[in-house]
Parts: C-alpha cells; structure tokens; sequence
C-alpha cells in the first residue's frame, strides 16, 4: 500500500536539505595581488569567465580594486583584482597602495602574481608581508608562454620556492588559458565552509557607472603615450537607462591646459576616436545601443587633492 507523505514531513526533510546545504556550501575572498603589469587583470578575467577588469600593455592600469563574483550551486568566490604594488609619488598612488595592502588583510586565499622576467626581489617589503600571512598563498607564475630555453621554469620555481617557502606554486598563462583549471581547482578546494556573501546572482560589487569610466580609461591608455593616460581621470555625469538604449554624459579629467589639447586633438580627432571605440566596447559590456557624450576638463593637479580624490573613489 502506497501512503501519501504528510506536509509536515515535506516541509521538515526541506528544511533539513537547506541545513545541510548550508554546512557544506563554501565561499570566500580570492585577493590577487603583485606587481605592476604581470598579468593580474588578465588572469582574473580569466578565473572569473568575464571582462571585468580592463586590460592594457601599461603599468598602472588598475587603480582600484575590482570584485568578480563566481556563483555555482556550492560554492561563491569572490575575486578582487588589485593595483600593482609601487612606491608612490603623489597622493593617487598612495590610495592605490592602501587597495593592495588592504587585500593582504581580508584574503581568506591569497593569489600572488608575477611572470617569467620579474625580478623576485622587486619590491621587497611587500613580498616579505606576503612570506608571512596565515591564509594560504598561492604563487602564479604567469606568462611561461614567453620562456624559450630549456630549465627556464624549473629555474624560476626554485627561485620563488626559496623566497616564498609556504606558497603552492602555479605555473602559467592567463592569456593562454594554460594551467588555470588547475588553479581554479585548488582554489575551490581550499575555500572554507560559508554562506555567499553576495547575492547568487551577482558578478560583481561596482555599479554600471563605474565599468564605463573603466572602458573609457581604457582607450586614454591604449590612444595616449607618456604621461597623458595617465593625468586623467574619467567621471560618469549622467547614466539614463531605458529598454534598449543608454544615454551617457561624461567627463575626462585632466591636470593642465596643454594636456586638454593633446587629449582633443586637431579638430577633435583624437577624441573621437576614442569615444568611438569606447562606445563599441560599451555597447558590448550592456548589450544595448549607446548614445556616448565626452567632455573634457582641466581640474589642476587632482592626483593630490584629497577633496578630488575622494569625489573619484579612491578615498572614502
């Protein structure tokens, strides 16, 4: 004889499978840092399945500190690609420095990144912070598709071996896709026992806003040279959404009058093209058509005005 099983019942074994669940479900904090230009963007873009960060030849394309979320049914990590560590020079940098030193302190995992020709002695502190933390640390060594001669990687891994003794060490190449299911393994592996920390449906922590200015930056770096790209800033003045369709209004910050000719250009030129090409990738990004305005302003030696600072995000 075949009996109906009670509601009561139902609603008990569901609730014991939500428990469950929530024993096992893992989550955590994946901070990646190291230096300038070895490849941390490219190697989260890479773990997260996304463009969330931008991606340029330059170093210091990164200035601030950029969450990308992977969501599955049993477990939630959250990547945070990080400015490469450097000695700063005006109060911009100080802030970018305060993003990776912070992520030493919130990491549950620790991703630290180099390549096949950085000097493992560059910037020492930094690295001697790192020898010393309690999470796991994992070393990747990123860009091996450049190494040519034989024993070059065993050379390498003995060398950071011997400086960070704790690390597990990943080779690989995130512009390849070498190596790194094996490193999202481990990952995954070494995540404790939580809840998500953000909702499962999110892939990141920053507003629509800021992946514009992020994609406009972009094209400053990748049309200017020398100090150009790097003297401006990008803000977002107006983001009207509608069903298919984006109106955007913004502004591109620079430091001097001089640097406000070069970035137009001869008959605005210049700053078309880089509008062009910003609004392509933006298009792309939200999936919609674009409608992009670009101003540009002169805001005198913004990179050390805290007031300033803080209106662009860099200081709380």
């Amino acid at each position: 004889m075949v009996r109906r099983r009670s509601i009561t019942q139902t609603f008990t074994d569901m609730e014991e499978e939500i428990k469950d669940i929530a024993q096992t479900h893992k989550a955590g904090f994946v901070n990646i840092v190291g230096n300038p230009n070895v490849g941390k963007s490219t190697l989260m873009n890479d773990l997260v399945g996304e463009r969330i960060s931008i991606i340029t030849s330059k170093a210091q394309t990164t200035r601030h500190r950029i969450m990308g979320i992977v969501n599955t049914p049993e477990y939630q990590i959250v990547y945070s690609d990080t400015p490469g560590v450097l000695k700063p020079k005006y109060k911009l940098q100080e802030s970018m420095l305060e993003f990776s030193e912070g992520a030493l302190t919130d990491a549950d995992i620790l991703l630290y990144v180099t390549d096949v020709v950085e000097d493992p002695e560059k910037n020492k502190d930094y690295l001697d912070r790192v020898a010393k933390e309690s999470v796991p640390v994992l070393l990747v060594i990123n860009k091996i598709d450049l190494l040519k001669g034989d024993g070059e990687l065993e050379k390498l891994v003995d060398e950071w071996h011997n400086r960070l003794p704790n690390a597990e060490i990943f080779p690989t190449s995130a512009k390849e896709h070498f190596n790194i299911e094996n490193l999202k393994n481990r990952i995954v592996e070494l995540l404790p026992v939580s809840p998500p920390f953000f909702g499962k449906d999110a892939l990141t922590d920053k507003p629509a806003r800021f992946f514009v200015t992020e994609i406009i930056r972009e094209k400053l770096l990748l049309n200017y040279d020398k100090e150009i790209p790097y003297s401006t800033e990008v803000l977002v003045e107006k983001f009207e959404e509608k069903e298919n369709s984006i109106h955007i209004m913004s502004v591109i910050y620079v430091e001097r009058d001089s640097q406000k000719g070069i970035l137009i250009g001869k008959g605005g030129e210049k700053i078309k093209k880089v509008g062009i090409e910003a609004r392509q990738d933006i298009e792309k990004f939200f999936g919609k058509k674009v409608f992009l305005e670009i101003f540009v302003k002169v805001e005198k030696d913004w990179r050390n005005r805290e007031n300033k600072l803080r209106a662009f995000g860099y200081i709380e």
